[in-house]
């Protein structure tokens, strides 16, 4: 009994630490994202194709790192960049941001990310810092859409001139 029980656990260590390894690391917070540089605003209005999921007012932003990799046109490892999306207020002929709906972030590191070219990929729901809305499923929700982004190392933002 005590051997089964042994290798049982041994068995079910090993698998854990393979299941651990394939998930991608998680990426982290980009906390005081909103002092870095501001790449730009938009709304995504009704009648848009991404509307039922990205519709609203979004604010790009990109620390030090991503900034450069913008200008250069390859982003190095350290490049974060973050999709700040609110629901859109309008009254009075004016539109204003609403409640956040999610943060997007986008974490350059090559050997982490090695299979969603480089980029960690993750949304926070709301206003949290910790409730995760892609996780494990950063190839599908994320990268597959940048993957028509490839020449611009995946992302389809751009620095204003």
């Amino acid at each position: 009994m005590k051997t089964t029980l042994a290798t049982g656990a041994l068995v079910f260590a090993q698998l854990a630490s393979l299941a651990w390894a394939a998930d991608p690391a998680p990426v982290p917070y980009p906390a005081g994202y909103r002092d870095w540089h501001h790449v730009k605003s938009m709304i995504i209005n009704q009648g848009h194709p991404l509307y039922q999921s990205f519709g609203g007012i979004h604010h790009i932003y990109a620390n030090k790192a991503a900034v450069e990799g913008y200008k250069k046109g390859k982003f190095p490892d350290g490049a974060v960049i973050v999709f700040d999306l609110l629901d859109v207020k309008s009254a009075d002929n004016a539109v204003t941001e609403g409640d956040r709906k999610i943060v997007g972030v986008m974490h350059k590191d090559s050997k982490k990310y090695k299979d969603t070219g480089g980029w960690g990929y993750e949304g926070f729901a709301k206003n949290s810092t910790t409730e995760r809305a892609v996780g494990k499923n950063a190839a599908s929700a994320c990268h597959q859409c940048h993957t028509s982004q490839k020449d611009k190392d995946f992302v389809f933002s751009s620095l204003r001139k």
